[in-house]
Parts: C-alpha cells; sequence; structure tokens
C-alpha cells in the first residue's frame, strides 16, 4: 500500500531528472502585478481606515503556494478527473442554495465558511474550462457530424454551471464562460459555418436584450418612474431573466439620457473623471482625490474600480504598464499553448489566457466607459480572496503545460 501511494505521488508530481523547466515570463508579471494590487489597495483605503490590503498580501502568499504546486502537477491529471472537477464545482453552486449561502447587496453568490467567504462561480470558470477542453481533446472532428457531437456535448455542459451562475444572479462572471468555450472551439478547427450561426444568434441575444430595454424604458414613463425607483416593478413583466438594476446599466451604458446621472450612473461617471484627471504620469501614490474623496465609492474603488485609481495617481504611463504586463501575461499563455504537444494542453492554456483577456477587457473597458458596469475583477489588482487564489491557481495550469510539454 505505501509503495502505492508512493508512486501514485511520484506519477502526479512527475518528479524526475531533467523535468526542471519552469517558464519566468508569467510569475515575474504576476509578481509585478501582485505587488502593485497591495500599493493601490492601501491606497483606495487609506482615508477610511481599512486593512483589507494585508488580507490581500496574505492570499497573494497563499496564491504563490497553489501556483507552485499547480504548476508542478502533471496537466494530465486533470484531464484524467475533468469529470470529478465539473462534477465538484456545480455541487459548490448549489450549495449556494443551502444554509451555507450567504446572501449581500440581493444576490446569493458566496459560501460562508466561517473563517472566510467563498465564491463558487470562480472554481466554476476552472471545472467548466476543464470539462470543455477533456472532451475537445478526446474527440475527433472530421465532418459536420462530428462537429454536431461535440457541439452537443459542449453545451450540455456549459449549461447548468451559466445558468446557475446566471441566477444568483452574476452576470459578469456568467458572460466570462462564453468567449472561453468560443475559443477552444475554434481551436479544435470547428466547421466555420458553426461560428456564422453563432454570431447570428449573439445578434439575436442582443436584440432581445435591446428589445427588453426599450419595454423597460416604456414602462417607466407609463408608470411615472424614474430608474432608481423601479425597485423590481418591471421584472415580472418581462420574459427575460434579467433583475432591474442590470437594466439600469445597460441604460446607463447605451441611453445615458435616460438614467439619473448622479444614481444609477454615477460610477461610471466618477470612474472616467479619476481616468482622465491622471494625465500622462498621474497625481502620485495616494493622492489621487477621486477615492479619497468618496467620490469612487469606497466599496467598490479597492476591487470593481483599481484601475480607475491607478489611472489616477499614476497616469498614462502607469496604466500603459499594467496593460503591457497583462499584454505579456496573455501573449505568453498563447506561446505556451503553441508549445504544448497534445490537444489537451494546448486547450488548457488557451483556455486560462481566454479567461484573463475576458475579465482585463471588460474590467479597464468599464472604468473608461467602452463596457456596461459588470462587476468583474482585474486579476492579481482588485482585492478578493476567492479570486486572488482562482487566477492562481489557473496560471498554475499553464505553467504546467509549459513544464511537461516534453514529457511525450
Amino acid at each position: 500500500m505505501r509503495e502505492f501511494v508512493a508512486d501514485h505521488f511520484i506519477r502526479i508530481f512527475r518528479i524526475q531528472a531533467g523535468n526542471t523547466r519552469f517558464d519566468p515570463i508569467t510569475p515575474a508579471c504576476l509578481l509585478i502585478l501582485g505587488i502593485t494590487g497591495v500599493f493601490f489597495i492601501y491606497s483606495a483605503q487609506v482615508y477610511t481606515g481599512q486593512s483589507q490590503y494585508v488580507m490581500q498580501m496574505v492570499w497573494l502568499g497563499l496564491g504563490a503556494v497553489v501556483y507552485l504546486i499547480t504548476g508542478l502537477i502533471d496537466y494530465r491529471f486533470f484531464l484524467r478527473h475533468s469529470h470529478w472537477f465539473y462534477i465538484g464545482s456545480l455541487i459548490l453552486l448549489l450549495l449556494l442554495w443551502s444554509p451555507l449561502g450567504e446572501v449581500r447587496w440581493g444576490a446569493r453568490r458566496w459560501l460562508d465558511l466561517r473563517f472566510f467567504s467563498y465564491q463558487p462561480s470562480e472554481a466554476a470558470k476552472l471545472g467548466c474550462m476543464i470539462a470543455v477542453a477533456s472532451v475537445l481533446a478526446r474527440t475527433k472532428i472530421g465532418t459536420v457530424r462530428d462537429s454536431l457531437q461535440a457541439l452537443v456535448v459542449v453545451a450540455l455542459l456549459t449549461g447548468p454551471p451559466m445558468l446557475l451562475i446566471f441566477l444568483q444572479p452574476d452576470l459578469g462572471s456568467a458572460l466570462v464562460i462564453p468567449p472561453m468555450v468560443f475559443a477552444l472551439l475554434f481551436a479544435s478547427r470547428l466547421s466555420l459555418s458553426f461560428f456564422g450561426a453563432a454570431f447570428a444568434v449573439f445578434l439575436l441575444g442582443v436584440s432581445i436584450v435591446g428589445l427588453d430595454a426599450w419595454r423597460y424604458v416604456r414602462f417607466l414613463e407609463d408608470n411615472n418612474l424614474s430608474p432608481t425607483e423601479s425597485r423590481g416593478a418591471f421584472e415580472a413583466h418581462s420574459w427575460l431573466p434579467l433583475r432591474d438594476y442590470q437594466r439600469n446599466r445597460i441604460l446607463d451604458f447605451v441611453a445615458p439620457e435616460k438614467v439619473d446621472p448622479t444614481g444609477i450612473g454615477w460610477n461610471r461617471r466618477q470612474s472616467l473623471i479619476s481616468v482622465g484627471s491622471g494625465g500622462l504620469l498621474g497625481k502620485g501614490w495616494r493622492e489621487g482625490t477621486q477615492a479619497k474623496l468618496g467620490y469612487l465609492p469606497r466599496g467598490v474603488a479597492h476591487n470593481d474600480f483599481i484601475f480607475s485609481v491607478l489611472a489616477e495617481e499614476k497616469g498614462f504611463l502607469g496604466s500603459s504598464l499594467v496593460i503591457g504586463l497583462y499584454g505579456l501575461i496573455l501573449g505568453n499563455g498563447i506561446r505556451i499553448a503553441g508549445m504544448s504537444r497534445d490537444r489537451f494542453g494546448m486547450l488548457l492554456a488557451l483556455g486560462v489566457t481566454m479567461i484573463f483577456a475576458v475579465h482585463v477587457f471588460i474590467n479597464i473597458g468599464m472604468t473608461i466607459g467602452l463596457m456596461p458596469i459588470t462587476g468583474l475583477p482585474l486579476p492579481f489588482l482588485s482585492y478578493g480572496g476567492s479570486f486572488v487564489l482562482s487566477c492562481c491557481l489557473l496560471q498554475g495550469l499553464v505553467q504546467s503545460v509549459y513544464r511537461h510539454r516534453k514529457d511525450f
């Protein structure tokens, strides 16, 4: 028995001579981003007396351990046990509707585990990605029939976690999964006609959401209500499972004249002021007036709008440096995906890269007015324990693909 356990341990971690390869590019970028995040979380909260930057350092320390352990594990271990990761992520999502589920600001997104709160949507993104990558790696796609069979399986895998995340409601996290899945399908050389049909479905979905927003505006006008006064009144009249506050965010983006600029659109406008007032070099660390005076709400300045704090205090040059670091991480992820010698390793590295790309694009886009406010955090800069650990685990998978790519 002891020999079996030892052999299994060695097989998982692949401790063998010559397997000392380690990619330094991504971890160096992650280290710089993590340290930068601690400094600006401190800056965003220094005038409130809060000290969440200390917990961020703790989470980053734990995340470094998670990153190293995941990088040591042979990524094909996740291929062999992909179904357990997927089932485990669904169980965590379902636990939100148990006594462990915690409701904050009208959303059921956290599990209360006594010592800390955990967000199961992070595990769902990981479990869904591993499951889809394993299915596509095992599926030979050569004909239209093969493509259809793969699509059916992928749809059955992605549907339940997306629905459970959407019902929390957490629209931002639910929106991360489709681009990741489409990237994996594209890399698997699925028929191009599928992507044309998918684009048509996307346009149809946008049209339906637009029609729903138009009906919402008409409902408010007919009942002499402002968006801030609706408080869910329209939800019973809509066929979409959206909350009125989500409709208000969409309206603030596409038709800001229809909403209250001092209410619903406040965060977006103050974020634009923060980014624009930074200029070329910024106002200096801890000198940002938007966070200092509370114009950027103190409940979100250190997480969702951390890029606004950084842009105001370090200006265009500091923001460009951070965006450049993210560009290095994403480019290196694509490079490692191309270096992989099997489909699963390639899909795994590509899936992680796409998840990061969506987070970076949406978060920075919403702070500069290019995207609606969704609440997606910025990797390694935003405060958050579950998110930091999830990011470290995901990047650890990419490191594992790099380390074990020659073990064939």
